[in-house]
């Protein structure tokens, strides 16, 4: 941050200006382009910051790197034309200038824009609205992942949810997770000769004891967002009981959702749960002695990506 005044900043009035006085510069949008085609200032030509080869796509407006390059983004809170000098003077072009404030601010002043919708509302896609409504789990698209650890080495592999729904009531979210517990998978043994032995362990009376608990359910008794939910950061904190092996325990973590394009709902979380609270105390030093070999640490890594309908 701070890197703003680095480069010469051009009010909406000083570049409205320069457009009369036919100044010669060349005027960027590094939005992309989808957004290019709904709004943008007049004349400008269009490379998108987020791609790859944005540096590439510039070279193919602006060969002179001495020309003088005006960019300009979304608006004074997005660093995207921050970031677009930035990549351009370390590429080796030298003059450089940022529009303030933005196609919004450029907007607001009354200047022309031109593309197929000027006149629509444009989301800064940034933070999370959430429709009421019952959202189904879509058991395919959707995942657990776990990891166990000893000290000699990490397992880790998959479990399958078998059927789920999610609840949303004015930005409260509840719902239920089912887990197929004999769907439980190791990934990192595959092709060893150890692995089906893992996975038989894994489903004995000394971890998840399928036979008597082939399922899993975890219930979300409460959840609700964190102030200005980010898109793209943990914004919502989950409160359930998670039941395991019969036992029920409280389990709380944070999760980022977001929606889908066919209007559903993706949830991804990353948390530790302690095995031992739901009573799977093998290879816990906390209950056995002389363990050796067989010690397994007490914490397993969960990563959850939901998907609903």
């Amino acid at each position: 941050m701070g890197n703003e005044y680095k480069y010469k900043q051009l009010s909406p009035m000083e570049l409205d200006l320069w457009m009369s006085e036919n100044k010669a510069f060349c005027l960027i949008d590094i939005l992309p382009n989808d957004h290019f085609c709904k709004m943008h200032l007049p004349d400008s030509k269009n490379a998108c910051v987020f791609q790859v080869d944005f540096i590439d796509q510039v070279k193919d407006i602006v060969q002179d790197k001495e020309t003088r390059i005006v960019v300009y983004g979304s608006s004074k809170k997005s660093m995207d034309a921050i970031k677009a000098a930035e990549k351009l003077e370390i590429e080796g072009y030298k003059n450089l200038v940022v529009l303030k404030g933005g196609l919004k601010d450029w907007k607001s002043h009354g200047f022309d824009v031109e593309g197929d919708a000027i006149g629509e509302h444009s989301d800064p896609q940034t933070l999370l609205e959430l429709e009421d409504g019952s959202y189904t789990v879509n058991t395919e698209g959707s995942t657990i992942q776990w990891t166990g650890r000893n000290q000699f080495s990490t397992h880790f592999g998959n479990i399958n949810i078998s059927e789920g729904e999610l609840i949303v009531t004015d930005g409260i979210i509840t719902g239920t997770f089912v887990i197929d517990m004999n769907s439980i998978i190791n990934v990192n043994l595959e092709g060893d000769e150890l692995q089906p032995v893992l996975i038989d362990h894994l489903k004995s009376d000394d971890f998840f004891w399928t036979k008597l608990f082939p399922k899993a359910k975890f219930q979300i008794q409460n959840s609700v967002p964190v102030k200005e939910p980010s898109l793209t950061a943990p914004n919502y904190e989950v409160n359930g009981v998670l039941e395991l092996r019969g036992v029920k325990a409280q389990q709380n973590f944070m999760t980022t959702i977001t929606k889908t394009p066919e209007k559903g709902l993706a949830a991804e979380a990353h948390f530790d749960i302690d095995r031992t609270r739901w009573g799977i105390i093998y290879g816990s030093t906390r209950f056995f002695e002389h363990l050796g070999m067989h010690q397994v640490f007490d914490l397993i890594s969960i990563q959850v990506r939901i998907a609903t309908f």
